[in-house]
């Protein structure tokens, strides 16, 4: 298995694109650290992690609260020893228009989706500088790429992860720490709207050359790969796993 040994902390964990990756991940090897902030033992994805044979650890985390996720990461450290990759997958949307966009929906995806994403950046970034060794794979989107209607607040959240993933990837490089995005097109809570209404549904699907929404359980391999020694040369990038809707 490509991640034996290894331990990986999975934000956004408890379904959608989060839960995907989590059990790719344990498939492949790594012991977990799954965080939600709504997360609970007994939640599914604990129990099919532990039934792969894995170790797991469940933690209730708001990632945009930089005390919670220092401590996220010491308890891990406590129970592992280690922390080698990082899905920093949480995130939320607050859609509307510029003019009617209040500061409240700004700063609410603001703090979790750019924020939340740099604190769980910094806080393991420590441990895996005196290793030297792992994998940060941030989330970003065709929205912080292109820009999209409605979503000026998400938009630039992601926007700013694409970029925070280039810098960290040129500084933690001297400490074999490797930094990339994944920009995702997947069918998830996040995105019902445009994936089951009708009146969008179509604009998108005229957008993706494949025809079709994607499945969580196709970013996984994606995330394996990134999170393995298979992509040990590879740094500061963004793949784009949304059917060629963007193409960089």
């Amino acid at each position: 298995m490509k991640l034996q040994g290894k331990v990986a902390i999975v934000t956004g964990a408890r379904k959608g694109i989060g839960e995907a990756v989590a059990l790719s991940l344990a498939r492949e090897g790594a012991d977990l650290v799954l965080v939600s902030r709504s997360i609970k033992q007994d939640d599914p994805i604990a129990g099919a992690a532990r039934d792969l044979g894995r170790r797991v650890l469940v933690k209730q985390v708001d990632v945009g609260d930089r005390e919670q996720v220092v401590e996220m990461v010491k308890v891990t450290l406590e129970n592992f020893g280690r922390v080698d990759v990082l899905f920093n997958n949480a995130g939320i949307t607050k859609p509307a228009m510029l003019w009617k966009m209040t500061d409240e929906a700004w700063d609410d995806v603001i703090r979790i989706n750019l924020s939340g994403t740099f604190y769980c950046l910094q806080a393991v970034a420590a441990p895996m500088m005196e290793q030297k060794s792992g994998s940060i794979i941030n989330i970003t989107s065709s929205a912080g790429l292109l820009g999209t209607i409605g979503q000026v607040n998400y938009t630039a959240a992601k926007g700013g992860v694409y970029a925070l993933t280039k810098s960290a990837a040129k500084e933690l490089a001297r400490y074999n720490i490797r930094v990339n995005n994944i920009a995702p097109m997947a069918e998830t809570d996040m995105t019902q709207t445009i994936a089951k209404d009708p009146r969008f549904l179509e604009k998108y699907l005229e957008r993706i050359p494949l025809g079709r929404f994607g499945q969580p359980e196709e970013i996984g391999p994606a995330v394996v790969f990134l999170a393995s020694d298979d992509s040990s040369y590879i740094t500061g990038q963004t793949i784009c796993i949304d059917g060629g809707m963007v193409m960089l």
